[in-house]
């Protein structure tokens, strides 16, 4: 459908008010507009489209199957143009770029490179919100989330950041003298784990790992338990990239890989149009990711 072939902007705005507030009377207080005249552009609406778009059948109007999916697509739509008038008007480039990573790849992977950003970008302001929760990235909210796992994460973009696989690590000296080889008996030794929900904790709980025999279960921050993993004090399970020099210097010897094509951590952002501040970190994270 070309553009001339659009319902009038007047009625689309008449059905996204009614969907944002539920009745024809809130839409109406909402636009400024008398009840009656919300009504009237929702049937020419459906006349315009020659689909019922809501259910009368009730005492109040319920949306179709095809009322659900134009919902969606003026939500998509008026949220694009929000995000775009925004940037012509400037007010969108005041905004600080808000990044939500893992804490985990927060700590180990950007904030030792986030002052080289910095530097070549001293007026773009920053938030970032490390967490390993899947966050919701919507118009004038989270602008950038980095996540591990293979991609794929529906209605996103994404592209694959820093390729890594989990490892299970361990010190020589935890190990020495026992036979690691079937991972059964990685029960009888102690374990590190990271507090909350990671992409580690994640990983194990996709194996079975949480209801598998372990010997006393330690958990602490991040940074700490790879501290502890290479003292000695417990098997950790972790991203390779994160212990790489530690596995090439032999503090940490690896007791279990797992390789799966296309993971690590991903750059995932909205479709669309990105304000500078955004292109200019995408930019940059490409760059380092690469060095």
């Amino acid at each position: 459908m070309e553009w001339r072939d659009l319902p009038p902007l007047a009625a689309l705005r008449a059905f996204a008010a009614f969907v944002d507030t539920g009745s024809v009377v809130a839409a109406g207080h909402a636009l400024s507009v008398s009840h009656a005249a919300v009504s009237q552009q929702l049937r020419a609406l459906e006349t315009h489209l020659g689909v019922s778009l809501f259910d009368r059948s009730g005492r109040a109007m319920r949306l179709t199957d095809d009322g659900e999916l134009l919902a969606q697509g003026c939500a998509d739509g008026f949220a694009s143009i929000a995000r775009a008038l925004a940037m012509v008007t400037g007010a969108e480039a005041a905004r600080p770029l808000h990044i939500s990573p893992t804490p985990s790849f927060a700590a180990a992977w950007l904030m030792p490179r986030l002052s080289e950003f910095r530097a070549q970008h001293p007026g773009i302001n920053l938030v970032l919100n490390p967490t390993a929760e899947l966050v919701t990235l919507t118009p004038g909210g989270v602008d950038v989330s980095i996540r591990y796992g293979t991609g794929g994460w529906e209605g996103l973009d994404n592209e694959l950041l820093v390729p890594t696989s989990m490892v299970v690590v361990a010190a020589p000296d935890l190990i020495e003298g026992r036979d690691i080889s079937d991972p059964s008996r990685l029960g009888a030794l102690p374990w590190l784990e990271e507090v909350g929900t990671t992409e580690s904790s994640q990983w194990l709980a996709l194996r079975g790992g949480a209801g598998m025999p372990r010997g006393p279960v330690t958990q602490v921050p991040g940074n700490l338990m790879l501290d502890g993993a290479r003292d000695g004090q417990g098997v950790a399970v972790t991203v390779r990239t994160f212990v790489e020099a530690d596995i090439q210097a032999r503090r940490l010897c690896v007791l279990h890989e797992d390789v799966t094509e296309g993971a690590g951590y991903h750059l995932v952002t909205r479709p669309g149009i990105q304000r500078p501040p955004l292109r200019d970190f995408i930019r940059w994270i490409r760059k380092a990711a690469k060095t």
